[in-house]
Protein backbone atom coordinates (compact mmCIF):
# COMPACT_ATOMS: atom_id res chain seq x y z
CA UNK A 1 0.00 0.00 0.00
CA UNK A 2 1.23 3.70 -0.59
CA UNK A 3 1.29 5.69 2.21
CA UNK A 4 0.35 9.02 0.47
CA UNK A 5 -2.83 7.72 -1.34
CA UNK A 6 -4.00 5.10 1.13
CA UNK A 7 -2.51 5.92 4.69
CA UNK A 8 -3.52 9.00 4.96
CA UNK A 9 -6.81 9.42 3.55
CA UNK A 10 -7.38 6.68 5.70
CA UNK A 11 -6.20 8.14 8.78
CA UNK A 12 -8.02 11.12 7.70
CA UNK A 13 -11.41 8.95 7.42
CA UNK A 14 -10.54 7.42 11.14
CA UNK A 15 -9.95 10.90 12.63
CA UNK A 16 -13.16 12.48 10.96
CA UNK A 17 -15.40 9.63 11.75
CA UNK A 18 -13.61 9.86 15.74
CA UNK A 19 -14.74 13.35 15.54
CA UNK A 20 -18.41 12.84 14.23
CA UNK A 21 -18.75 10.43 17.42
CA UNK A 22 -17.89 13.42 19.47
CA UNK A 23 -20.42 16.18 18.11
CA UNK A 24 -23.23 13.63 17.67
CA UNK A 25 -22.76 12.33 21.55
CA UNK A 26 -22.20 15.81 22.68
CA UNK A 27 -25.80 16.47 20.42
CA UNK A 28 -27.37 13.81 22.72
CA UNK A 29 -26.48 15.73 25.55
CA UNK A 30 -27.20 19.29 24.33
CA UNK A 31 -29.20 19.02 21.35
CA UNK A 32 -29.08 21.85 18.99
CA UNK A 33 -29.11 21.67 15.22
CA UNK A 34 -25.68 22.97 14.48
CA UNK A 35 -24.34 19.81 16.22
CA UNK A 36 -26.49 17.42 14.04
CA UNK A 37 -25.56 18.82 10.93
CA UNK A 38 -21.33 19.29 11.71
CA UNK A 39 -21.61 15.86 12.82
CA UNK A 40 -23.45 14.83 9.64
CA UNK A 41 -20.88 17.07 7.67
CA UNK A 42 -17.77 14.71 9.56
CA UNK A 43 -19.83 11.48 8.33
CA UNK A 44 -18.84 12.92 4.96
CA UNK A 45 -15.88 13.45 5.67
CA UNK A 46 -14.79 10.60 6.87
CA UNK A 47 -16.80 8.58 3.62
CA UNK A 48 -14.66 10.69 1.44
CA UNK A 49 -11.49 9.65 3.08
CA UNK A 50 -12.48 6.12 3.09
CA UNK A 51 -13.19 6.53 -0.40
CA UNK A 52 -9.96 7.61 -1.42
CA UNK A 53 -8.24 4.79 1.02
CA UNK A 54 -10.29 2.19 -0.92
CA UNK A 55 -9.01 3.57 -4.18
CA UNK A 56 -5.07 3.41 -3.03
CA UNK A 57 -5.46 0.37 -1.52
CA UNK A 58 -8.06 -1.84 -4.10
CA UNK A 59 -9.00 0.50 -6.95
CA UNK A 60 -11.31 2.46 -8.27
CA UNK A 61 -14.94 2.02 -8.81
CA UNK A 62 -17.88 3.75 -10.36
CA UNK A 63 -19.99 3.81 -6.96
CA UNK A 64 -16.95 4.42 -5.03
CA UNK A 65 -15.74 7.15 -7.16
CA UNK A 66 -19.60 8.81 -7.66
CA UNK A 67 -19.78 8.53 -3.50
CA UNK A 68 -16.57 10.66 -2.97
CA UNK A 69 -17.46 13.02 -5.67
CA UNK A 70 -20.88 13.60 -4.06
CA UNK A 71 -20.03 13.85 -0.43
CA UNK A 72 -16.52 14.75 -0.33
CA UNK A 73 -16.10 16.66 -3.27
CA UNK A 74 -20.31 18.25 -3.20
CA UNK A 75 -21.72 17.97 0.27
CA UNK A 76 -19.08 17.92 3.11
CA UNK A 77 -18.64 21.88 3.19
CA UNK A 78 -21.73 22.74 2.55
CA UNK A 79 -23.12 20.41 5.53
CA UNK A 80 -20.64 21.63 7.70
CA UNK A 81 -21.52 25.28 7.04
CA UNK A 82 -24.78 24.91 7.60
CA UNK A 83 -24.12 23.96 11.18
CA UNK A 84 -22.17 27.22 11.45
CA UNK A 85 -25.50 29.11 10.38
CA UNK A 86 -27.46 27.23 12.63
CA UNK A 87 -25.35 28.88 15.44
CA UNK A 88 -25.24 32.44 14.12
CA UNK A 89 -27.65 33.09 11.83
CA UNK A 90 -31.32 33.53 13.06
CA UNK A 91 -33.75 30.54 13.09
CA UNK A 92 -35.84 31.50 10.14
CA UNK A 93 -32.91 32.45 7.90
CA UNK A 94 -31.15 29.39 8.88
CA UNK A 95 -34.31 27.24 8.31
CA UNK A 96 -34.75 28.75 5.11
CA UNK A 97 -31.09 27.94 3.96
CA UNK A 98 -31.44 24.42 5.10
CA UNK A 99 -33.96 24.17 2.60
CA UNK A 100 -32.42 25.26 -0.01
CA UNK A 101 -29.32 23.34 0.84
CA UNK A 102 -31.52 19.84 1.34
CA UNK A 103 -32.77 20.11 -2.12
CA UNK A 104 -29.65 21.32 -3.49
CA UNK A 105 -28.14 18.45 -2.08
CA UNK A 106 -31.33 15.98 -3.64
CA UNK A 107 -30.53 17.32 -6.83
CA UNK A 108 -26.50 16.81 -6.45
CA UNK A 109 -27.30 13.29 -5.42
CA UNK A 110 -29.43 12.65 -8.81
CA UNK A 111 -26.85 14.21 -11.21
CA UNK A 112 -23.87 12.42 -9.77
CA UNK A 113 -25.67 9.10 -9.91
CA UNK A 114 -26.81 9.39 -12.81
CA UNK A 115 -23.77 11.09 -14.91
CA UNK A 116 -21.87 9.21 -17.47
CA UNK A 117 -18.11 7.92 -16.09
CA UNK A 118 -15.37 8.37 -18.49
CA UNK A 119 -13.11 4.88 -17.26
CA UNK A 120 -10.06 6.31 -19.23
CA UNK A 121 -9.86 9.14 -17.00
CA UNK A 122 -10.08 6.37 -13.50
CA UNK A 123 -6.46 5.77 -13.17
CA UNK A 124 -5.34 9.49 -12.91
CA UNK A 125 -3.92 10.30 -9.29
CA UNK A 126 -5.85 13.36 -8.93
CA UNK A 127 -9.17 13.37 -9.31
CA UNK A 128 -10.97 16.73 -10.45
CA UNK A 129 -14.27 15.77 -11.62
CA UNK A 130 -13.59 15.71 -15.01
CA UNK A 131 -14.23 11.86 -14.84
CA UNK A 132 -17.90 12.96 -14.97
CA UNK A 133 -18.44 13.29 -18.58
CA UNK A 134 -21.15 16.46 -18.50
CA UNK A 135 -23.46 13.70 -20.10
CA UNK A 136 -25.73 14.03 -16.92
CA UNK A 137 -29.09 14.94 -16.39
CA UNK A 138 -28.81 18.93 -17.19
CA UNK A 139 -24.95 19.66 -18.75
CA UNK A 140 -22.95 21.64 -18.89
CA UNK A 141 -21.85 18.71 -16.65
CA UNK A 142 -21.91 18.25 -12.55
CA UNK A 143 -18.71 19.77 -12.07
CA UNK A 144 -20.80 22.92 -11.61
CA UNK A 145 -22.40 22.16 -8.63
CA UNK A 146 -19.03 21.46 -6.75
CA UNK A 147 -18.02 25.03 -6.87
CA UNK A 148 -21.54 26.47 -5.65
CA UNK A 149 -21.75 24.62 -2.64
CA UNK A 150 -17.83 24.65 -1.31
CA UNK A 151 -18.45 28.45 -2.00
CA UNK A 152 -21.14 28.53 0.61
CA UNK A 153 -19.78 25.94 2.70
CA UNK A 154 -16.23 27.74 2.97
CA UNK A 155 -17.92 31.38 3.10
CA UNK A 156 -20.30 30.16 6.16
CA UNK A 157 -17.63 27.75 8.22
CA UNK A 158 -14.29 29.44 8.04
CA UNK A 159 -16.59 32.86 7.86
CA UNK A 160 -18.44 31.78 10.46
CA UNK A 161 -15.39 30.57 12.80
CA UNK A 162 -12.96 33.52 12.11
CA UNK A 163 -16.29 36.02 13.17
CA UNK A 164 -16.49 33.83 16.30
CA UNK A 165 -13.03 34.26 17.13
CA UNK A 166 -12.54 38.01 16.51
CA UNK A 167 -15.79 38.32 18.71
CA UNK A 168 -14.54 36.36 21.63
CA UNK A 169 -11.21 38.11 21.35
CA UNK A 170 -12.34 41.43 20.85
CA UNK A 171 -14.81 40.70 24.13
CA UNK A 172 -11.29 39.36 25.63
CA UNK A 173 -13.68 36.70 27.00
CA UNK A 174 -13.89 32.73 26.22
CA UNK A 175 -10.78 32.39 25.42
CA UNK A 176 -10.82 28.80 25.03
CA UNK A 177 -13.82 29.68 22.14
CA UNK A 178 -11.23 32.44 20.74
CA UNK A 179 -8.34 29.72 20.10
CA UNK A 180 -11.20 26.82 18.85
CA UNK A 181 -12.45 28.63 16.34
CA UNK A 182 -9.08 30.03 14.75
CA UNK A 183 -7.89 26.38 14.94
CA UNK A 184 -11.66 25.44 13.51
CA UNK A 185 -11.44 28.47 10.32
CA UNK A 186 -8.03 27.09 9.64
CA UNK A 187 -8.62 23.08 9.21
CA UNK A 188 -11.32 24.51 7.11
CA UNK A 189 -9.06 25.55 4.57
CA UNK A 190 -6.56 23.29 4.77
CA UNK A 191 -8.35 20.68 2.30
CA UNK A 192 -8.41 23.82 -0.19
CA UNK A 193 -4.59 24.75 -0.19
CA UNK A 194 -3.76 20.86 -0.14
CA UNK A 195 -5.89 20.50 -3.77
CA UNK A 196 -4.93 23.46 -4.73
CA UNK A 197 -1.06 22.01 -4.47
CA UNK A 198 -1.88 19.05 -5.82
CA UNK A 199 -3.35 20.70 -8.82
CA UNK A 200 0.50 22.47 -9.14
CA UNK A 201 1.86 18.67 -9.74
CA UNK A 202 2.58 18.51 -5.48
CA UNK A 203 1.82 14.97 -4.99
CA UNK A 204 -0.25 14.00 -1.84
CA UNK A 205 -0.95 17.47 -0.64
CA UNK A 206 -4.31 16.74 -1.49
CA UNK A 207 -4.47 13.80 1.16
CA UNK A 208 -2.24 15.91 3.44
CA UNK A 209 -4.52 18.71 3.60
CA UNK A 210 -7.52 16.23 4.28
CA UNK A 211 -5.34 15.08 7.17
CA UNK A 212 -4.52 18.40 8.64
CA UNK A 213 -7.93 19.82 8.01
CA UNK A 214 -9.90 17.27 9.92
CA UNK A 215 -7.25 17.21 13.17
CA UNK A 216 -7.43 21.10 13.44
CA UNK A 217 -11.07 20.85 13.40
CA UNK A 218 -11.37 18.08 15.40
CA UNK A 219 -8.53 19.97 17.93
CA UNK A 220 -10.78 23.17 17.49
CA UNK A 221 -13.82 21.72 18.85
CA UNK A 222 -12.38 20.02 21.66
CA UNK A 223 -10.32 23.27 22.34
CA UNK A 224 -13.95 25.51 22.24
CA UNK A 225 -15.99 23.00 23.81
CA UNK A 226 -13.48 22.39 26.98
CA UNK A 227 -13.47 25.76 29.41
CA UNK A 228 -9.79 26.95 30.43
CA UNK A 229 -9.52 26.31 34.14
CA UNK A 230 -8.51 29.55 36.42
CA UNK A 231 -5.84 29.17 37.89
CA UNK A 232 -6.45 32.16 40.49
CA UNK A 233 -8.65 30.42 43.50
CA UNK A 234 -10.28 34.11 44.20
CA UNK A 235 -11.37 33.99 40.71
CA UNK A 236 -13.31 30.36 41.08
CA UNK A 237 -15.20 31.61 44.11
CA UNK A 238 -16.11 34.90 42.88
CA UNK A 239 -17.77 33.15 39.95
CA UNK A 240 -19.78 30.72 42.34
CA UNK A 241 -20.97 33.49 44.48
CA UNK A 242 -22.28 35.28 41.61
Amino acid sequence: MNLTNTWLPLISSVVSFLFAYFIFRRYLARRGPHLLLWGIGMLFYGIGGFSEAYYGAIGWNPFIFRLWYLVGAILVAAWLGQGTVYLLAKRKWANGLMILLALGSLYALIRVFSAQLDPSLLTTSVHTGSELSGHAIITPGVRTLTPIFNLYGTVTLVGGAAYSAWIFWRKRILLHRTIGNILIAVGAMAPAFGGAFSRFGVPGMLYLGELLGAVLMFVGFIRATTPIESSAPEAVVSTSAS
